[in-house]
């Protein structure tokens, strides 16, 4: 397989189906968006931290592959794993939203309360969880974006949504983890 085609070269690219887009358009920016977010848990996923963390970092990288493939999809020649199958894309599910919430509910269950904002930071592998975090609320506001325009299925804005809880919340575990400090934000009092 070539990895160089041509056919990009004057600003175009193809959508799973065939069908080309300014590479530019809404659609390549959210999934462009997802892929950078996947590549970044890739470099979070190469810190230390615990074997069960890490674990679900792949899992998510996989649902993040899957959120691709769907949003690099035009969405008039897709039948996505129902009806006749024309392109065969998996689907995110509630299942994969719940099993992001019991892992937010387990990490904040061992968590002391959060009763400020907090400043990234503190550890490097912090500072990559947060950066995630930040591109992952990035590809979501570029998908609803898109979704204003060519409806998306809601589970991929409910998926991103609740991926960026995790990560956050996946920021505070490793800061505890690692024993960094969480350095509280506190608005300056003006007179």
């Amino acid at each position: 397989m070539k990895i160089y085609t041509k056919t990009g070269d004057k600003g175009t690219t193809s959508l799973f189906g065939g069908t080309r887009v300014a590479k530019h358009h809404i659609r390549i920016n959210s999934y462009g968006t997802v892929d950078e977010l996947n590549s970044w848990l890739g470099l979070l996923r190469d810190q230390e931290m615990n074997e069960h963390s890490r674990k679900m970092l792949i899992i998510t990288q996989d649902k993040l592959f899957t959120v691709g493939a769907i949003l690099a999809t035009d969405p008039e020649k897709a039948r996505l794993k129902s009806g006749k199958e024309r392109l065969n894309i998996p689907r995110i599910t509630y299942s994969d939203v719940e099993q992001l919430e019991n892992e937010i509910d387990n990490m904040n269950d061992s968590l002391p309360p959060m009763t400020h904002f907090i400043l990234p930071g503190g550890h490097t592998t912090v500072s990559y969880c947060h950066i995630a975090r930040t591109i992952c609320r990035r590809a979501e506001r570029m998908v609803t974006l898109l979704h204003e325009n060519e409806p998306v299925d809601d589970m991929i804005l409910t998926y991103l949504n609740r991926l960026s809880d995790y990560l956050f919340i996946l920021a505070r575990k490793l800061s505890f983890d690692l024993k960094a400090d969480e350095i509280k934000w506190i608005p300056e009092k003006k007179d």
